[in-house]
């Protein structure tokens, strides 16, 4: 029990510690984790551009085969950044990695530190798409390969993180002035795995 709270909590600081660059250095240091300059895309940078980051723990230890997961999918992106790590003996001695990854102009971090936290559908990420075609193929793309249909539009992926695959006209519908138009598609909403727009209007 003990080595498990001391490698939660030490995966824990580097998340903490991801992407913030030189002012960091002693940090990492001092915690004696060592990073393999080998696999650093970009080295040390300061230019943080996001004031609130989305940060993802996956239960893999291969940050890298997450981050060409997700660019596989969603094509408008590229990996910025990927890290190793080594935890000192004191905190379990097992490596683990982190990664941060740009998707339609948003940044995420990877932690990439193993089986510790599960996601579930308290939180998950909107896709608005601009027809039905584009419904399909993010629908079809996170739930191949191990993800999972849901309801209402949400789906999982292969790692279990939710999605919600929403075409943007599904919002005017159920917010209509016209009250037909809205029970509709909220009637219809709940009868669908993947919202299908024609049967919604």
């Amino acid at each position: 029990m003990k080595k498990h709270i001391n490698k939660f909590w030490s995966a824990i600081m580097i998340a903490a510690l991801m992407g913030c660059g030189n002012s960091q250095q002693n940090a990492y240091k001092s915690s004696k984790i060592d990073i393999d300059p080998n696999e650093t895309l970009t080295k040390n940078s300061d230019n943080i551009t996001q004031k609130i980051t989305p940060s993802l723990w996956v239960e893999t230890k291969d940050a890298k085969a997450v981050v060409d997961y997700y660019l596989s999918i969603f094509k408008d992106g590229k990996l910025k950044e990927h890290r190793k790590y080594k935890n000192p003996p004191e905190a379990g001695g097992e490596d683990f990695e982190t990664a941060i990854m740009e998707i339609n102009g948003i940044e995420f971090n990877i932690l990439a530190a193993g089986p510790f936290f599960k996601f579930n559908e308290s939180v998950s990420f909107v896709i608005n798409c601009k027809d039905q075609a584009e419904v399909d193929y993010y629908w079809d793309a996170l739930t191949a390969n191990g993800g999972e249909e849901s309801s209402c539009g949400w789906c999982k992926d292969k790692y279990g993180l939710s999605w919600q695959v929403v075409p943007v006209e599904y919002f005017d519908l159920i917010n209509s002035d016209d009250p037909k138009v809205r029970e509709k598609a909220m009637k219809n909403t709940l009868k669908q795995k993947k919202l299908i727009l024609s049967e919604l209007k």
